[in-house]
């Protein structure tokens, strides 16, 4: 019988966030696999737990996920771990999970602390629906192009961000989007843990003051609706109205109203003087 991989969620800070179920999980397997077997050490060593620790990340995973497959298919149970957090959001746990099902082998989270949640919930912001998209590129040029497709996205948005690019993010943010509300976490569960709330702008103006230090996720608020969309929405008879009412002649109205949404004149014609004679 094939082993099974477990996606084992690992404190982002506080380890009083470990739970009982990780601890078991991470003791009985035959292998862990980990993003930093040194930083994977450590916690193994705080909860007295001694296992194989095996290296998997970002840049051997084409070679390793292969690896740990035949481990798996020859009946070997793997605990896969991230530095911190949820395996499988944001980092290479993702591929092996993929790799694992497309080979029929089982696989089971086992769930705990996860940064992009804990920073969600305690935002102020809606929590339904909202849109990961972890890191935002690297590139200057990429990272605009990405917020430009993202912008009118109809959910609250989260991100992560690195210290050293979080002012630059702040600000291609500020230009991309506007200025909207958001809140971000820092340091989340840690003993300098901080949450802050205000619109884009204000949060650029107090890390001006506050040298940004430790993982940032951002929380921000989904975006008005396009202005174009509210249009569309109305009711073709109803801006007709409002544009005679506004003192443009009845003829060209019908007509302007007739071309933004693509209908005949003539039925636009037709509703309005049956309107006129229910009056």
């Amino acid at each position: 019988m094939p082993g099974t991989l477990y996606l084992v969620a690992t404190p982002i800070g506080n380890l009083g966030d470990m739970t009982p179920r990780a601890v078991q999980v991470l003791t009985d397997a035959d292998l862990i696999a980990a993003e930093d077997t040194r930083r994977t050490l450590q916690l193994l060593n705080h909860f007295s737990i001694k296992g194989k620790l095996i290296h998997y990340d970002e840049n051997n995973k084409e070679k390793q996920g292969p690896v740990l497959l035949q481990e798996l298919l020859q009946g070997k149970n793997i605990a896969l771990v991230t530095d911190a957090g949820f395996p499988g959001i944001s980092d290479p746990g993702e591929a092996m999970a993929k790799l694992a099902i497309e080979n029929g082998i089982s696989v089971v989270p086992v769930p705990g602390a996860n940064a992009c949640l804990t920073a969600l919930v305690a935002s102020g912001l809606p929590s339904t629906p909202f849109f990961f998209g972890a890191f935002l590129p690297k590139s200057k040029k990429n990272r605009r192009e990405q917020l430009i497709a993202w912008k009118n996205i109809p959910a609250t948005i989260v991100l992560y961000e690195a210290p050293h690019r979080i002012m630059d993010v702040l600000e291609e943010i500020l230009a991309a989007w506007g200025d909207r509300q958001m809140a971000f976490g820092r340091e989340l569960t840690k003993l300098h843990e901080e949450f802050w709330r205000g619109t884009v702008s204000q949060a650029i103006l107090y890390l001006k003051e506050n040298p940004p230090r430790g993982e940032f996720v951002l929380v921000i608020a989904q975006g008005e609706e396009p202005q174009a969309d509210k249009e569309d929405e109305k009711d073709p008879l109803e801006a007709v109205k409002e544009k005679i009412v506004a003192g443009v002649p009845k003829k060209k109205a019908l007509s302007q109203i007739a071309k933004q949404f693509k209908i005949p004149k003539r039925d636009l014609y037709n509703r309005l003087i049956q309107e006129q004679e229910k009056e």
